[in-house]
This record gives structure tokens, sequence and C-alpha cells, in this order.
């Protein structure tokens, strides 16, 4: 009851602040009122039990990456095999995912209750599959340049021109970085 009372004195604090201040209202608020604003227009909480749903989806999805991760090989510290590193934060998610289970049940503070923007994240981690798949057939430079457009256009709210630019420039730092500095061995048409 108290967070409601809170959290409705936040939201009147800020209100009559922003009826007082010019239209440049963020960068005239203090701190204090800035972070009053952000906590009027924060989500609501999850919850202990939504805390726990989505801490087992993670331990599955970590308990999956590392079986699939020890079917491409591990090899050793010295040579690792394609398989490492995925194992490797594949199991830091499966430990964070324990941890968050045991610990995350008592609080349910920080996790937010799903909204129609928590589908950006589904759909961030499909375009992402999509483009692990498209590598191998069409190498990485248009599904890199298509998931980076998709990302900052549709996700990130970014504008036409600016999306494709930034999309552009991104592909060719890769490029330079991985394949013309580093020459490694990533699938491309190039």
């Amino acid at each position: 009851m108290d967070e409601k009372r809170a959290r409705h004195a936040a939201e009147a604090s800020v209100d009559e602040t922003q009826k007082a201040q010019a239209p440049d209202i963020e960068e005239a608020l203090t701190p204090e009122e800035l972070a009053a604003q952000w906590e009027a227009e924060a989500a609501e909480p999850a919850g202990p039990i939504a805390n726990l749903l989505s801490s087992l989806v993670v331990l599955g999805l970590g308990i999956a990456g590392m079986v699939l991760s020890v079917g491409l090989g591990l090899g050793t510290p010295s040579e690792p095999a394609a398989g490492m590193w995925p194992f490797i934060i594949s199991l830091i998610a499966s430990v964070m995912a324990i941890a968050q289970v045991i610990i995350g049940r008592r609080g349910g503070k920080d996790g937010e209750k799903f909204s129609a923007l928590s589908w950006y994240a589904a759909i961030g981690f499909g375009t992402l599959i999509l483009m692990v798949v498209l590598m191998p057939v069409i190498g990485f430079e248009i599904p890199s340049l298509l998931l980076c457009f998709v990302w900052m256009r549709w996700l990130g709210g970014e504008r036409w021109r600016s999306a494709t630019i930034y999309s552009v420039l991104i592909v060719l730092a890769f490029y330079a970085i991985f394949i013309a500095a580093l020459g490694t061995t990533i699938p491309r048409l190039f």
C-alpha cells in the first residue's frame, strides 16, 4: 500500500513540475525529479511467480545450450573447439538462473510485468536466430545488414535514413574488423 502511495506522490510531483517548466522539461529536471518521473513511468513489478518462471526458462535455454555445445566439441583450454565459448556462456546463464530461482523469489521488485513491449525481446531473439540460419547459406553481409536494420528501425525506432546508414556502417565495420584485420573464416559473399 505504501508503494502505491509513493508512486502516486511521485506522479503528482512530476505533474506539478511539468506544468511549471518549459517544453525542454528533461533538461531542467533535477536528478530527484527525473528519478521520480522514471519511477512513475516504469512498468508494474512482475512478482515472484513471474521471476521464477522466467528464471526456469533461462535455465532450460542454458541447459539446452550446454548440451548443444558438447555436441560441437569443447576441445581443451589451450585448443578450444567450436563448442567451448557457447558452453561457457550457457553455463554462466544457467548458474545465474539458479541464483535467481533461489534468491530472486524473495524480491520480485526488479522484474517487470510482460507488456506489448516485451515482444521486442522475442522479435530480437527470433531475428538473431534467423541470421544464424541464413549466414552459412548467403554469408554474413546480407543477414547482418537486415538484422541491424530491423533492430534499429522497428525495435529501436530510428528513422529510415538513419537506420539504413547505421546498418551499412556497422556491417562495414564488422567486415573490416573480422575479415580484413583478423582474417576470420566467417561465411561471406565478398
